[in-house]
């Protein structure tokens, strides 16, 4: 009679485990998908700028005497921030900074193209080049949105998975942390302005 019970208490035991794992993995596997859906708005938005900058540059090279290393720069940066891909199930911290680089680079680009464009005042008053750069204002802008939401997404989840019991059954069903955006290096200093 006694091994009965105890088979009993045995089997509840492992029920409620299973139960839980269960709980646990789909948790799990819904914030993944959460986080990879997160990281597809970003990858969006990012796609979106890099076709308002190609038709950017399309306009700008329609400027005569316009400088051909500037527009260069910013082709060669477009085509490095576009040829990065990142799988977001298995995203790694040094696979986003690889990203985060690319995608600085051609930020940097782009400023110094429309800073050199301040030059042209025939480029300057075109329509299509300051429809071009209102696009690029308002895509910066959502940018900025979509990688804080990523951010908050991917925060979430790994709290779960760093909370107990979730880090239990994270570790056993193979769900391990995802990375974030991080300031860029010298973003808490302000910048120095001179007149």
């Amino acid at each position: 009679m006694k091994s009965f019970g105890t088979l009993g208490i045995v089997i509840a035991v492992l029920a409620v485990l299973l139960i839980a794992g269960c709980g646990s993995y789909n948790g799990f596997v819904d914030g993944e998908e959460d986080v990879e859906l997160k990281w597809a708005d970003v990858q969006t938005e990012y796609q979106r700028r890099s076709d308002l900058i190609k038709n950017l540059v399309e306009t700008v090279k329609g400027a005569a005497e316009f400088e051909k290393s500037t527009l260069e720069a910013v082709t060669n940066a477009r085509a490095k921030a576009t040829s990065i891909n990142i799988d977001p199930s298995n995203m790694t911290a040094e696979q986003l900074q690889q990203f985060e680089a690319a995608q600085g680079q051609l930020t940097t680009g782009l400023g110094r193209l429309l800073a050199t464009a301040e030059a042209y005042p025939q480029l300057q008053a075109t329509q299509a080049f300051r429809d071009l750069q209102v696009q690029l204002e308002g895509t910066e802008n959502r940018i900025s949105t979509s990688r804080k939401r990523f951010n908050e997404q991917a925060t979430e989840f790994n709290k779960s998975v760093r909370r107990f019991p979730g880090t239990v059954f994270a570790s056993v069903f193979g769900f391990s942390e995802k990375p974030q955006f991080e300031a860029q290096a010298g973003s808490a200093n302000a910048p120095e302005v001179k007149f």
